[in-house]
This record gives C-alpha cells, sequence and structure tokens, in this order.
C-alpha cells in the first residue's frame, strides 16, 4: 500500500512536471511574438492590450463555468501585478529600447531564482541546501552573462528585465500557491477580470493614440501574446506550480532560454553568438541539477492526490 501511495505521488508529480513544460513551451516564444507585433504596435498598446484582450475569453471562461469567486481578491491582485501588468509592459519596452529576444530571453532565466524566493515568503516551502546551490549557480550564469553582454554594466533594457522578473516571480509563487484552492485555470482568469477595469480602457486610449499598423507580423505577434502567452499557457503552468511545488517546477523555467533562442534563430533571423550559447547551456545543466536535489520543498497535496485541475 506505502509503495502503491508511492508510486501515485511520483506520477502526480510527473505529470505536473509536464504540465508546467507545457506553459514553459508556450512563453518560450513570448518575446520573438512580441519583436513581431513592435514591428507595426507601440509597446504600450502590446503591453497593457494583450490583457485587456485575454479578459475577454477569460471573462467568458469564469461565467460559462460559474465559478465561484476567491475567498479573498488580495491573490488575484497580487498575480495580477505581475503577470498581467509589470511583466508584459516592462519586458515590453524593454525589448523597444534595444534588446533582442536572444538576449532578452537569458536576463529572464533569472526568473525561476525569483519565483524559488518568493515561493518560500509566500507559500512556505522549504528547499534543501543542494536546490539552493543549483539555483544560485544558474543564477550566476546568468548574472555574468548579462554584465559581459552590456560591457561590464546594466543596460536600460536589463534593468526594466530585471523588475519584470521580480514581479513575475512574486506573482508565480502566488498563483500557484491560489491552484492548490482552486482550478488552475481560474488564477489567471481572475486576475485578467480584475484588472479589466484597467487594462480596457487604457487600451482603447492607446489604440486611439498611437495609430497601430496591423500589418500580418504585428497582428500575428499580438494575437499570441494575447491569447497564449497572456492566456492559455498560464492553465497549465499553474497548475504545474501547485501539483509539484512552486520553487521545484520553477526551475523547469531554466528550459525557457534555451527555447527561446532556438525561435528568435529561426523566425527572427538572430544570430546567436557563443557567450549565449554557452549560457543556455549552463543554465540547462542546473536545471537537472535542482530536479535532482531532493529535500522538503514538496507542494501541499491537491484535493484528492490528484494534481491541482487545470
Amino acid at each position: 500500500m506505502f509503495m502503491r501511495d508511492n508510486d501515485s505521488a511520483t506520477g502526480n508529480r510527473r505529470i505536473a512536471l509536464l504540465l508546467a513544460f507545457l506553459g514553459i513551451l508556450v512563453f518560450s516564444f513570448t518575446f520573438p511574438a512580441t519583436v513581431l507585433a513592435l514591428r507595426g504596435l507601440d509597446p504600450m498598446l502590446i503591453g497593457v492590450g494583450r490583457a485587456a484582450l485575454a479578459a475577454v475569453p477569460a471573462a467568458g471562461a469564469l461565467l460559462w463555468a460559474r465559478a465561484a469567486r476567491p475567498r479573498s481578491w488580495k491573490g488575484p491582485l497580487i498575480v495580477g501585478l505581475g503577470v498581467v501588468v509589470a511583466f508584459p509592459v516592462l519586458s515590453t519596452l524593454a525589448l523597444a529600447h534595444g534588446s533582442s529576444a536572444a538576449h532578452g530571453a537569458v536576463v529572464i532565466g533569472l526568473l525561476p531564482a525569483a519565483t524559488a524566493i518568493m515561493a518560500t515568503l509566500r507559500a512556505g516551502e522549504r528547499q534543501p541546501r543542494a536546490f539552493w546551490a543549483a539555483a544560485g549557480s544558474g543564477a550566476a550564469c546568468i548574472t555574468l552573462f548579462t554584465l559581459v553582454q552590456g560591457g561590464g554594466g546594466l543596460t536600460t533594457a536589463d534593468l526594466l528585465l530585471l523588475g519584470a522578473l521580480v514581479l513575475c516571480g512574486l506573482s508565480y509563487a502566488e498563483g500557484g500557491r491560489m491552484a492548490r484552492e482552486m482550478p488552475a485555470w481560474q488564477v489567471i482568469c481572475w486576475a485578467l477580470v480584475l484588472y479589466a477595469p484597467l487594462t480596457v480602457p487604457a487600451t482603447a486610449w492607446l489604440l486611439a493614440a498611437t495609430e497601430p499598423a496591423w500589418t500580418a507580423e504585428s497582428l500575428a505577434g499580438f494575437g499570441y501574446v494575447s491569447f497564449f502567452s497572456m492566456f492559455l499557457g498560464f492553465f497549465a503552468w499553474y497548475a504545474g506550480l501547485a501539483g509539484a511545488g512552486i520553487a521545484r517546477v520553477g526551475q523547469v523555467q531554466l528550459v525557457q532560454p534555451l527555447l527561446t533562442l532556438g525561435w528568435s534563430a529561426l523566425f527572427l533571423g538572430e544570430r546567436l553568438d557563443a557567450v549565449t550559447g554557452v549560457a543556455a547551456l549552463a543554465v540547462l545543466g542546473c536545471v537537472a541539477w535542482t530536479q535532482r536535489a531532493r529535500g522538503t520543498g514538496e507542494a501541499a497535496p491537491a484535493p484528492r492526490g490528484e494534481p491541482a485541475p487545470v
């Protein structure tokens, strides 16, 4: 009986890790899609408008499911601050200020470390020293890469990205905690709906003030970041965080820079230098290290012993 319970728990964690990877796969194309959107749209329109557009299916899904309101609005407020407002706006401005999608992707590789710290503060998770050594090594690799690429200092784009990842890490941790108490897909839906009174009027004003050029590239890029990066990707991502531990699953995101580098080269024609390639491979190695660093930082069990529902 004990062995069957262990097998079940291991299977649930594997499913959660798979869900997290699916979310990362969706998020990995966010920067290239944003670059495409910038070829015809204002940065602020992209950053704010994607949340306004995603709020429409979010509200529809909540109404269709007759979802109960959150017991507290503090959680959706924190989630929305990072993933609905700060990350979309700040990362888009960083790309508009000259950061390539490849460079930005590697810098954002610091996000798992930020998520792990926030998981300790917000969700009460604890990790062994080996985990923190692995996460710290990944963060050190990315910091060194950023300084080398910036000529020994941080650029304006880097500072914008750093601000985005700190607030996003907080939102990931809070969203993972919320997904233990409600279906994971509802976490992002409630955050989008909560911020809609801010994002929808702002988007309407930006549409009138910026004269967007709706080319095939800008439309495709904007559509992707709105429906996939801002909405559907979080269904799998928050379920994964809730099902196998926020800090541990968050380290899977270290794979994201490597995926984004590939998309940037394939779809944007960005050239990848040796330094970028080495940095991406180094952080990928740290992912494997964190997953082997077993300790006490597992997630609280989801209802009925299953991963939180998507």
